[in-house]
């Protein structure tokens, strides 16, 4: 469903140790909303908990939640980290997107 770069790996450890988190027992929430300047824009967060309506992903030793609703959007996307001057953090390479803002944070299908 969602992959997960070595560098996002990497990157995800050290920050969800850093805010308390368990990186190989709690989540990376993962989603999709309407907003930005595409039409739809990307969510993510760190979460120690699932509710009823998300489903568990897990790549890379890293377990990811999606809620059901954004899964259509998110399938077959891989989370990279880019980092260094002109890095942007996290990034989504999304194969179901056909316009993507500049800034990466935001898509339309």
């Amino acid at each position: 469903m969602i992959k997960v770069s070595d560098q996002a790996k990497a990157k995800a450890i050290q920050l969800m140790t850093e805010d308390g988190f368990k990186p190989f027992e709690d989540y990376i929430r993962v989603g999709v909303k309407s907003g930005g300047c595409s039409g739809l824009e990307y969510v993510l967060k760190f979460d120690n908990e699932k509710t009823d309506t998300d489903q568990v992903f897990e790549d890379n030793d890293i377990k990811i939640i999606v809620d059901k609703k954004s899964i259509l959007y998110l399938a077959g996307t891989i989370l990279e980290y880019s980092g260094g001057l002109n890095g942007k953090g996290f990034v989504f390479n999304n194969p179901n997107a056909s316009r993507t803002c500049g800034c990466g944070e935001s898509f339309s299908l």
